[in-house]
């Protein structure tokens, strides 16, 4: 898989914004404290509040290893009121598509806190990562959407994104996966 350059990224993030006054960059350790908190801040939005199991020693290894497989831009909006120091992030990993033969995006987290919200700052999140596909020559950035999560809907078609309407993503996770590989089959499930 290739990596992206911090150089690379850093050029990138000056190439331009979304908005004028809306910077990007790449997230570094420093940062993974309020990178925690906005993860956490998404969940609550989303009404999953306890699923967030992540730590800081997690998103440490996973984003700052020698050799990454996750990534992440953030937009800087201190507020000494409250302490946090990020607007917002964009969290994501490398993909690759048999398809078009080539390597893409997947966004696995775009959030920007909700009282910073209306300033490009999404927007300019967003941007970074179809900016870094074209800069690399990527096929795709791809997410998932929420159903319900209208605002966001409107907001990424406003961006000319469609929705995969007729893929089901699944997952196997916790209990299932474990069961799963070591060759257990879930109660009434077909074996074929």
């Amino acid at each position: 898989m290739q990596s992206i350059g911090s150089e690379e990224l850093s050029r990138l993030a000056h190439q331009g914004t979304a908005h004028p006054a809306v910077h990007w960059r790449v997230a570094t350790p420093d940062d993974v404290p309020d990178l925690l908190n906005l993860i956490k801040e998404l969940a609550l939005y989303e009404h999953e509040p306890d699923a967030v199991k992540t730590s800081e020693e997690d998103l440490r290894v996973a984003l700052f290893s020698s050799s990454p497989n996750v990534f992440c831009h953030v937009v800087d909006h201190p507020d000494p009121a409250s302490g946090k120091r990020l607007a917002g992030l964009a969290l994501y990993f490398m993909t690759f598509s048999t398809w078009v033969g080539k390597h893409g995006i997947h966004l696995e987290d775009l959030f920007v806190r909700p009282e910073v919200r209306g300033r490009g700052i999404g927007l300019t999140l967003l941007r970074s990562l179809a900016q870094v596909c074209v800069e690399r020559g990527y096929g795709r950035l791809e997410w998932a959407c929420l159903d319900w999560n209208r605002p966001s809907i409107a907001f990424y078609k406003a961006q000319g994104a469609v929705p995969m309407d007729e893929w089901t993503t699944y997952r196997l996770a916790a209990e299932a996966l474990t069961n799963f590989a070591q060759g257990k089959h879930a109660a009434g499930a077909p074996h074929q």
